[in-house]
């Protein structure tokens, strides 16, 4: 088995994958809810091809059935990951690195975009995101940028 993730199974925390579940569950009753009350409302305000309030409502209810499907279909194919152990880079690590010719070092969590909390996150799947799976500090890797580029970043700290 590999260990560089499939798209078909994004990598989450126990965290993230808990948090989404309540979020979910929080759309599914009172979301839902206060939506079909919203809508209800502007309706009894009258003609609802000028009736601002009921597009809105509406736009809004679109949004969260998009969110929920969403939600619905990470949880039912995630893969739950505990992180990195050790110094080694793994999906759930916080990553700091430097790009080849930068003094300065950037962070990162290597991991789904659902785990985003105060760090950016870098997807395990994308081309720095593999190229980063399994390195350890002090370690150069290499990977191709969307442009085409070759580029180098050297692993700085693994958390």
């Amino acid at each position: 088995m590999s260990d560089l993730p499939t798209p078909d199974a994004p990598q989450l925390s126990r965290a993230a994958f808990e948090r989404l579940k309540v979020e979910l569950a929080e759309m599914t009753t009172h979301g839902r809810v206060d939506i079909a009350r919203k809508i209800e409302v502007a309706r009894e305000m009258g003609d609802l091809k000028e009736n601002g309030d009921y597009h809105a409502a509406k736009e809004e209810q679109g949004k969260m059935e998009g969110r929920i499907q969403h939600i619905e279909a990470l949880l039912a194919k995630a893969e739950i990951v505990e992180g990195a152990s050790g110094s080694e880079v793994a999906a759930g690590s916080i990553v700091e690195i430097r790009y080849e010719g930068d003094d300065s070092t950037e962070r990162y969590l290597l991991g789904s975009i659902e785990e985003r909390q105060e760090l950016d996150v870098i997807s395990p799947g994308s081309p720095l995101g593999q190229s980063l799976l399994g390195s350890r500090p002090g370690e150069t890797v290499e990977f191709e940028a969307p442009t085409g580029a070759k580029l180098r970043v050297e692993v700085v700290a693994v958390e």
